[in-house]
């Protein structure tokens, strides 16, 4: 009766309804808001594909080779057995079979078992579980590179983005039945953590089978497209997206030195635009300066007189736990120069950007 339980739960978890709208709304609305160009920039790929789409049969032959070299109870193999039926099954898309995989091995391992159901279970963070043992390279390949696989995906529905690139590091699209899978998460990661040339990198691998991919895979792809041809390095929109890292990663309890990182390269480039938009507004001041003087005649005797150009503060950010929040006096002129020269909504971010940092420096960092 038991073992009819759990086969019977082990369907469930297969055949349940996918959230994979919800999971990735927030990534689809930022990308939405954040604007797109109408014109990309990749070119038609004219060469061979690096990867191939899997099948249901060979993927079959997998697990049950892997089963077959295993000392296991009768009982668990005859379950593990029963979710490879002969007949070809008609829901046998990437995720699908990685889905089926993980059951496979969470039926003979009990390590798998754990993993996958602390993934099933509630998340309420902030450390995702434990899965320091996939690292070992003894490991049979089809255990530990799907199972990496699995629990990248879940790392990503939970915003744990810098843990999904570790953790897919090394796979290649051959060592895992969702090869698509593998690229779409590798490219999630890499553009929510503002990495372009990384997300062009795994966005280019994975439209070499855009035709065959599902379809919010497509759809998801063709938005990232549009957004990195849009996305030029130190713009504000470049920014804006860095900011939006942080407060994600305080969101999910990471305070620590990453993302402190990460909030000095968001100071620097504001001090860059900043020092930028000084030194335009400089020269429109000398110009309009030089031109109110032509139009009076000067005295032949009389030398035109030479201004100093301005000097910009330097502004000290501190070395500190409140580094992030700058002066009064310094954060209101940085406002005042961003909101003349961008859409309001920019200065709304930043002024949020400045209160969260303010906010994190009075607690104590974590890893």
């Amino acid at each position: 009766m038991n073992n009819i339980n759990h086969h019977a739960r082990t369907t469930a978890r297969i055949t349940k309804p996918r959230r994979f709208v919800i999971h990735y709304l927030p990534f689809v609305i930022a990308a939405l808001m954040l604007g797109f160009s109408a014109t990309p920039s990749f070119g038609q790929l004219t060469f061979e594909p690096s990867w191939e789409l899997p099948e249901y049969s060979a993927v079959r032959t997998q697990a049950l080779n892997w089963l077959e070299q295993l000392q296991i109870e009768a009982q668990n193999r005859e379950t593990a057995e029963s979710l490879w039926p002969t007949v070809e099954l008609r829901d046998t898309d990437g995720t699908a079979l990685l889905e089926r995989v993980a059951e496979t091995l969470a039926v003979a391992d009990s390590q798998a078992r754990a993993l996958i159901d602390a993934c099933d279970a509630p998340y309420v963070g902030p450390v995702p579980p434990e899965a320091k043992w996939l690292d070992d390279q003894a490991l049979p390949s089809f255990l530990r590179q799907n199972l990496r696989l699995y629990f990248a995906r879940w790392l990503a529905q939970q915003q744990h983005y810098d843990e999904v690139i570790s953790t897919l590091e090394g796979i290649k699209p051959a060592e895992v039945v969702d090869p698509a899978g593998l690229l779409f998460y590798r490219l999630v990661a890499h553009q929510q953590l503002v990495q372009p040339e990384e997300s062009r990198a795994a966005l280019v691998q994975l439209l070499e089978h855009e035709d065959a991919l599902p379809r919010r895979y497509q759809q998801i792809a063709q938005l990232v497209k549009r957004d990195l041809s849009s996305l030029k390095d130190e713009s504000l929109d470049h920014i804006a997206r860095r900011m939006n890292d942080v407060r994600r990663r305080l969101e999910i309890g990471r305070s620590g030195r990453q993302v402190q990182i990460v909030e000095e390269s968001v100071l620097d480039s504001l001090e860059r635009l900043i020092k930028k938009i000084e030194k335009q507004q400089q020269e429109q001041s000398s110009s309009g300066a030089a031109g109110a003087q032509s139009s009076k005649p000067m005295k032949d005797s009389q030398l035109p007189s030479m201004r100093a150009p301005m000097k910009v503060d330097q502004r000290d950010i501190g070395s500190q736990s409140g580094w992030g929040d700058l002066p009064p006096k310094e954060r209101e002129k940085a406002l005042q120069e961003i909101g003349r020269e961008f859409p309001s909504h920019y200065r709304a971010l930043i002024e949020q950007y400045f209160r969260e940092l303010a906010d994190e420096s009075t607690s104590e960092p974590s890893n």
